[in-house]
């Protein structure tokens, strides 16, 4: 099993857009804890399939889609959903810039919602939560990141390990997961909407062509080695290295100028 914690893949520039995402949906779930987790607030800022076909004005019923990505069904479903995001959206954000991600993220978590609607256009049950517009991040990371290692907790019966797993097979075993569950899904009232993680996720692959910067290439090379298991002993080891590397540096750098100096 794996529990992805981190990805070794840095951001060029702060990830503004994530983080206010992050932060948005955590206020939100704030405020639902304030309400004591009133059901009510599913019914009026979530995605209810039957009310979105069923009525006259496209405006109106549009809304829910967007309130319904920043409203959670509880600990689980948020902490989730915002790991993912901060592990993976940081990078889709800095291939294609702050705006563009802003629409890109709202436009895979409409075709999720759109797709789990479309399933059962008269389902009276609310859909919330941001999963398919970070299913959306996730299709988008697989094309431009695809050998980008991600750190995983691996969990061998009671021995816990983390290691460096290449994207694609993250990803890929995450979207096969959601394919796999749909037979059950469909005999459900309620649960996982994994048609809207299909949805997002098929949306962000589709979008990411269009959306990236025209000097980012799709299937970038990784930038470390996979299967290596890291410890707290092999993270100190590299971090002295690099302070190795850079006294090193530093040292052959001041030599050539003291040189210079002398001739």
């Amino acid at each position: 099993m794996f529990f992805p914690i981190s990805d070794d893949n840095p951001s060029n520039r702060t990830p503004l857009v994530t983080y206010i995402l992050i932060c948005s949906c955590a206020f939100v779930f704030f405020l639902q804890i304030l309400s004591e987790m009133n059901p009510e607030i599913y019914f009026t800022f979530g995605f209810i399939p039957s009310n979105f076909f069923n009525s006259s004005s496209l405006i109106s019923a549009s809304i829910p889609i967007i309130t319904s990505m920043f409203v959670h069904g509880g600990f689980a479903h948020i902490i989730g959903n915002m790991l993912y995001l901060w592990i993976f959206g940081d990078n889709v954000e800095d291939s294609m810039g702050r705006i563009k991600f802003i629409i890109f993220y709202l436009l895979c978590g409409t075709a999720g919602a759109l797709l789990q609607g479309y399933v059962d256009p008269q389902s009276n049950i609310p859909m919330v939560g941001a999963s398919g517009a970070i299913a959306g991040v996730l299709g988008a990371y697989l094309l431009l990141f695809p050998r980008a290692n991600v750190r995983c907790l691996v969990f061998i019966i009671i021995i816990i390990q983390m290691i460096r797993v290449p994207a694609f097979l993250v990803l890929g075993l995450w979207i096969f997961g959601q394919f796999f569950s749909l037979p059950g899904s469909l005999e459900d009232s309620g649960g996982t909407a994994y048609y809207a993680h299909i949805g997002g996720f098929l949306a962000g692959m589709i979008l990411i062509p269009f959306f990236k910067k025209s000097n980012v290439r799709l299937f970038q090379n990784k930038v470390s080695n996979s299967w290596v298991s890291e410890t707290a002993f092999n993270l100190k080891k590299e971090n002295n290295n690099l302070q190795k590397n850079t006294f090193l540096e530093s040292f052959v750098k001041k030599s050539e100028r003291e040189i210079k100096k002398r001739k």
